[in-house]
């Protein structure tokens, strides 16, 4: 097993993971590694932002919008003047 340091670590979060500890019957260090592993048990996303934002509104059912067609030519810019 590996071990880790936790170096600069707040006071005040330090102060509530031994109350937490002592609250659940653990060690400072068990609470850690049970926080850890909660905390990575969640799988990560890979998705980008736009994904996932369709992906949290898609039960709304979404919306269709009428896109303008594109009949112009291109315009040239001239950088003459």
């Amino acid at each position: 097993m590996a071990s880790i340091t936790i170096r600069n670590l707040d006071d005040q979060i330090k102060e509530r993971l031994r109350i937490e500890a002592a609250l659940n019957g653990h060690s400072m260090e068990e609470e850690a590694r049970l926080i850890l592993r909660r905390a990575l048990r969640k799988p990560a996303q890979h998705q980008g932002l736009a994904s996932r934002i369709r992906a949290r509104f898609a039960e709304t059912g979404g919306i269709e919008l009428e896109l303008p067609t594109r009949d112009e030519r291109v315009r040239t810019v001239g950088f003459d003047e």
